[in-house]
């Protein structure tokens, strides 16, 4: 029987952008749910401030399917930013202990088989999420538990330039690898999505959000190359 899957959405999205992956994955027979955020959930985290609500949201969705299927681990999924916060779920370090913030801590490795992220931005320039991810960088580089399997998935369909039709692509590079003459899936660059050590995938021609028209990462044309990898 396959693991239970968990999903964890990317930044500003909500639960029901997901709907068809969770579906798809159900059809190949695993249990899948996503994490049940919505868009508003998000709103704590604006500005350099911890993700630790998006946290609380995943452990408890994380420890309720490991109890309704009788499992000891899962698969875990991040999209986007989704990717990173999962990273700071799974590890051993406090985390954001400054000012009136208490230490977090959830160590939730143990738990995870496989971890996929899916366009999922490592490291970055900008200063809103640069805290974040230097924290997680410093702490749990690359595929940093070795009884996780992680397989980091980008894209390669946007060539990032300064002209109509590829701007925002070329702005977005640029503030997450610092430069913007590069390709990706639209948003996040091929060169920070993916971690030493990892199975990491390029696919061609998928857009970075479920919404966005076309092919994205959980499509059921990309989803092909990357769900071999779950158990």
């Amino acid at each position: 029987m396959p693991l239970p899957t968990v999903i964890l959405p990317g930044y500003l999205e909500s639960a029901i952008a997901y709907r068809q992956l969770e579906q798809s994955l159900q059809q190949l027979n695993f249990p899948t749910v996503t994490v049940p955020l919505r868009r508003r959930d998000w709103l704590p985290t604006l500005g350099v401030t911890p993700v630790i609500l998006i946290l609380q949201h995943l452990d408890y969705t994380i420890k309720h399917i490991l109890r309704e299927h009788n499992a000891t681990q899962i698969n875990l999924i991040g999209h986007s930013a989704g990717g990173w916060i999962s990273r700071i779920y799974m590890g051993e370090k406090p985390y954001l202990a400054r000012g009136d913030v208490k230490p977090f801590l959830w160590q939730g490795h143990p738990l995870v088989a496989t971890f996929v992220t899916l366009g999922t931005p490592h490291i970055s320039q900008e200063r809103w999420t640069r805290s974040n991810l230097d924290f997680v960088t410093n702490n749990y580089p690359g595929a940093f538990y070795k009884n996780v399997r992680y397989v980091c998935v980008a894209g390669k369909t946007i060539f990032g330039k300064r002209r109509p039709g590829s701007w925002l692509a070329y702005s977005s590079y640029q503030l997450t690898c610092g430069k913007g003459n590069t390709w990706g899936d639209g948003i996040t660059p091929i060169e920070v999505a993916h971690l030493e050590g990892a199975e990491n995938l390029v696919i061609e021609g998928v857009k970075h959000s479920p919404k966005s028209p076309g092919i994205w990462y959980g499509s059921p044309e990309a989803l092909k190359a990357w769900v071999q990898y779950l158990i």
